[in-house]
């Protein structure tokens, strides 16, 4: 089910992004909103499937994982098996935390969180490089980042 979207709902959806345990009075508030018009408009874009659900993020270097990485995948053989085998194998890895399938130079897309650079080398060569099907990878360190919050 698709949805039209006003800029009354996009301005849900940005307050929302900015901070998930905002309540439908305080949007309302900051909206110029009744409470039952915002709680309307919310359970609209949920049903529709605009909204999945509310996270909060986690500051990965407080929960002691000060290093992210990037890795490009390149497959030895791009049968269907080898890529759900792969998935498979890649999805059970926990510090993997986004795996992108990708048309490019490479077939998948890793970012990985680690303690440091030598608890990503063991993830490598333990978990990531006896993957089934693993061909070429090429590592990149994030530096910084920056994140533009907001539906949009």
């Amino acid at each position: 089910m698709s949805v039209e979207t006003d800029s009354t709902d996009l301005a849900i959806l940005k307050l929302l992004a900015e901070d998930a345990t905002r309540g439908a009075a305080e949007i309302g508030r900051a909206l110029g909103l009744t409470q039952p018009a915002v709680w309307r408009r919310i359970r609209r874009l949920t049903e529709a499937g605009v909204m999945a659900g509310r996270r909060i993020e986690v500051d990965q270097t407080a929960a002691g994982f000060g290093v992210t990485i990037f890795l490009g995948i390149r497959l030895a053989a791009k049968g269907r098996t080898s890529m759900e085998d792969f998935e498979r194998g890649v999805t059970a890895i926990p510090e993997v935390q986004v795996v992108q399938h990708v048309l490019g130079q490479f077939d998948y897309r890793l970012r990985v969180v680690a303690r440091d650079i030598a608890d990503f080398e063991r993830i490598l060569r333990r978990r990531i490089m006896t993957l089934p099907g693993i061909g070429q990878v090429e590592a990149n360190v994030m530096l910084s980042e920056e994140r533009r919050l907001g539906p949009l």
